[in-house]
């Protein structure tokens, strides 16, 4: 049978997995704040052209 303290005091995490967390909380957050403001400005220069294209 198992021995479940036992087994949690053996417990040793990943290196990969500390590794990949340290990458993923090191992350911009603002990439995807970014391309919303890309697109923004994009619907916008869109939409100047098709007014200015109808006058």
């Amino acid at each position: 049978m198992l021995n479940f303290d036992e087994e949690l005091k053996k417990f040793r995490p990943s290196l990969e997995i500390e590794d990949a967390e340290e990458i993923i909380y090191n992350q911009d957050i603002d990439d995807m704040s970014d391309v919303l403001v890309k697109l923004l400005k994009e619907a916008k220069v869109e939409a100047d052209t098709a007014k200015r294209s109808k006058q």
